[in-house]
């Protein structure tokens, strides 16, 4: 209990454990992004659509790539997250790229705190609601942030892909959010042989507890998609079956990878 008592002081840690890393790794290919190279990916793009002139809240941004890559495209773009480490680097990076983006530094659920105004779009993907306990204080703060009839376009990993130990030979966890996973890391996703070890405190959320969470603070769902791959490899036996479309080996297309939604904050109650 005590180690769930203090998991965002667990995760700081553990964000900043990976910061250097993760700037350094293939993975991010921060010397490509710096010469123009986008970190959105198809699936996102696509929902996303035209934001040029949108104003866009980017939650859990790490050290701000996809913030800057929003950016890029033509809108004006915060990004929040909880390590200062990465923040620091996202700072660095917008500096470096002749960004505008802006970036904020604190616990998710503390945001109100640090932010006082409302954007057209709320945006958040891969691997981001894991970290959080609570998806109704998530949605009541994605409600709060956006202009009536704002969108709130989301995409993350799929709670299946969740339920299977790390070689996903066999179920491992719960579908749904009965107690915190707390953990130990070697590596990390973005470099597995890295020399780095760390802690973290994560939750399963079920796709029930995300739409009723988002249904219950003035949300209105108009898109949701599933997808049999995944952009990123990240996983434990995965290939390649097209470029940048990856799959857990031995399922190949059985399980579902990825799911988007789209979400519009009804004008009135």
């Amino acid at each position: 209990m005590e180690t769930e008592n203090n998991y965002i002081e667990i995760n700081k840690h553990s964000w900043n454990n990976r910061t250097d890393t993760h700037l350094k790794s293939e993975f991010y290919n921060l010397e490509g992004f710096l010469k123009g190279a986008s970190s959105l990916n198809p699936i996102e793009l696509e929902i996303l659509g035209d934001i040029k002139g949108k104003s866009i809240l980017h939650l859990q941004c790490h050290f701000g790539q996809d913030t800057i890559s929003l950016g890029r495209l033509g809108a004006k773009v915060t990004g929040v997250d909880l390590s200062d480490k990465a923040i620091e680097s996202a700072k660095r990076i917008a500096l470096e790229t002749d960004s505008d983006a802006q970036f904020i530094c604190c616990d998710l659920y503390d945001l109100e705190n640090h932010l006082d105004k409302q954007f057209d779009i709320v945006f958040t993907s891969y691997g981001t609601i894991t970290w959080l306990p609570d998806l109704e204080k998530w949605a009541a703060l994605i409600s709060h942030f956006l202009k009536p009839e704002g969108k709130f376009i989301f995409v993350e990993f799929h709670p299946v892909v969740w339920m299977f130990d790390d070689n996903f030979d066999k179920i491992g966890y719960n579908y749904f959010n009965v107690a915190p996973i707390i953990e130990i890391e070697n590596g990390t996703y973005a470099d597995k042989g890295a020399a780095i070890s760390q802690s973290y405190v994560t939750w399963n959320h079920s796709m029930s507890e995300v739409v009723r969470s988002l249904l219950n603070h003035q949300m209105e769902i108009v898109d949701f998609q599933e997808y049999d791959y995944s952009p990123y490899d990240v996983f434990n036996n995965m290939i390649e079956f097209e470029t940048k479309k990856y799959r857990i080996k031995h399922l190949d297309n059985k399980i579902p990878m990825i799911y988007s939604i789209v979400a519009t904050k009804k004008s009135k109650l």
